[in-house]
């Protein structure tokens, strides 16, 4: 199979992959086009070349799964006709045609309410519109409407990035329960740690790892481990091979001397001397012959051994000199009424370089309060006043322009930054030559957060504050550990919206703020 996108741009050049019953965990990169395959495999995308078959039906949650908000819930589920169908029945309307809706599907509403309870969303009900769920659980309720179909084959995209941990452990057990064919896309360890196996894209060709996740990292750290002492023991044969090379120039440049002596001191006759000469020239040619094509040997071998060796470039952070002294008031929050009806009593500040996460439910208004000190949205009651110069990267990554390439969307922020400055900053996040002029629109998940990034952090002013909503959806693990470092390094006060319990520590968490039944706790 092979894809490309319209631009010209290769993902998959020649893809041979074939996948078994039971869970496997797809991982790689950011870019490496593990989404743009899950599409090709759900039939939403046409490869150029090559084809996809699929031993019944296949079923795809999206990495961004978002619904029409006018949705009933059981719209949603894809169970409203037949639904609808039963209840005529069993109001006395036997037509034909709602015995058909129905099918053998008779306990269709016991099915979808359990299937709801199972997931956490008992007490949605069938008949809410989906645009009163919050963002993880849409996530769940696309989920539901999966498991409620059964399809053979069942995709997952980053199924965990919008899910508090009450909603993760649901969809962990759901994971554990598939009884068919689960391709799952992910950087949660939890969730790759059920899986009964790893294929790894990289440079357009998947390698399988037997086990979950910890065993692959085993796997690939012993492969590291003998590619390094490969390169080592290559090294060490091209150091001795040029030292051969060298002394046998220095004998043959020792013999020639010796000869020229010997012609003109007439040791020998000069018959004799020039057949001598001869035989040495013709000698010392098939030696140096032989020793260079050793020499390129070794290097050859080193070559390979090299490229053995992963180099997985990650972000490179930097973030601009952003220091808050420790009592200078950064944020205050006061007698604050959210959209949605959460509610601050008295008075909350923010002083120095705290660094604050935001924690709570899916639903619980952890984006509205954030969109809400970014000045996006305003507040029904009271105020937030932010006393230093704030961004506010969130979690849908809507600052950025599809239309516009990634180095323009960066000068939509910074238009007073030299086109030189920004494709410098965007060499740093990965963005080099060409794919600084890749429209955003087409870029991953992973990408796109790298943008935004990179957008955020070279606008002008700096910020002092620095909000972010579950920044680490989309990276993979070598970015994540970049932005921790970012992170620790950042001199600014920080509020972090994440359910992402080990990046919260990673980054030296000083204080919580607690989203809880419509209230907020400091």
């Amino acid at each position: 199979m092979s894809f490309s996108w319209p631009d010209g741009t290769t993902v998959l050049d020649g893809l041979n992959l074939g996948i078994g019953p039971g869970r496997t965990g797809l991982i790689g990169r950011n870019g490496s086009g593990k989404s743009t395959l899950l599409k090709l495999l759900a039939g939403e995308l046409t490869p150029v070349g090559g084809t996809v078959r699929a031993a019944g039906e296949v079923g795809c949650l999206p990495q961004d799964a978002t619904l029409d908000t006018g949705l009933r819930v059981d719209e949603a589920l894809g169970i409203a006709g037949a639904r609808a169908a039963l209840h005529a029945i069993e109001s006395g309307d036997a037509r034909e045609e709602h015995f058909t809706a129905v099918g053998d599907d008779w306990d269709v509403e016991e099915r979808a309410r359990a299937t709801l309870d199972q997931l956490g969303l008992g007490r949605i009900g069938l008949d809410r519109t989906t645009g009163e769920v919050s963002g993880g659980e849409c996530v769940l309720l696309r989920l539901a409407a999966l498991l409620l179909a059964r399809p053979a084959v069942l995709l997952l995209d980053e199924p965990t990035n919008n899910l508090d941990l009450h909603a993760r452990r649901r969809l962990y057990a759901a994971v554990d329960a598939w009884p068919g064919v689960l391709v799952v896309v992910s950087h949660d360890r939890e969730l790759l740690e059920r899986v009964d196996r790893i294929a790894e894209l990289r440079d357009g060709e998947v390698t399988w790892y037997g086990g979950p996740y910890s065993a692959y990292e085993e796997a690939v750290a012993a492969e590291q481990e003998a590619a390094e002492r490969m390169v080592r023991a290559a090294e060490s044969d091209v150091r001795r091979q040029r030292r051969e090379l060298a002394e046998a120039q220095v004998k043959l440049a020792k013999r020639k001397r010796y000869g020229q002596k010997s012609a003109e001191n007439k040791v020998v006759p000069g018959i004799v001397a020039n057949a001598r000469k001869r035989a040495a020239q013709v000698s010392a040619g098939k030696h140096r012959t032989v020793q260079t094509k050793r020499l390129e040997q070794a290097r050859g071998r080193l070559d390979e051994a090299v490229e053995a060796v992963r180099d997985d470039d990650a972000i490179r952070v930097e973030l601009p000199y952003t220091a808050v002294p420790p009592g200078r008031g950064v944020l205050l929050l006061r007698d604050l009424t959210l959209r949605h009806g959460t509610r601050l009593d008295g008075e909350f500040e923010v002083r120095g370089p705290e660094r604050i996460a935001l924690v709570g439910r899916n639903g619980s208004g952890k984006t509205t309060l954030l969109r809400t000190i970014a000045g996006e949205v305003g507040p029904v009651a009271g105020e937030a006043v932010a006393r230093v110069p704030l961004r506010f990267l969130p979690q849908r990554l809507d600052v950025l322009d599809d239309e516009l390439t990634v180095a323009e969307n960066v000068a939509r922020f910074a238009p007073d930054a030299t086109p030189n400055r920004i494709r410098a900053r965007l060499a740093r996040f990965l963005f080099r030559g060409t794919k600084a002029d890749q429209r955003a629109g087409t870029l991953s998940g992973g990408e796109r957060f790298r943008a935004a990034l990179a957008a955020l952090l070279l606008a002008e002013p700096a910020p002092q504050l620095l909000m972010l909503d579950e920044p680490t959806n989309n990276l993979d693990m070598a970015s994540v550990r970049s932005l921790t470092e970012a992170l620790e390094a950042y001199e600014g006060a920080l509020i972090v919206a994440s359910h992402d319990v080990p990046f919260l520590e990673a980054i030296g968490i000083t204080r919580r703020l607690t989203l809880d039944g419509g209230d907020l706790h400091a």
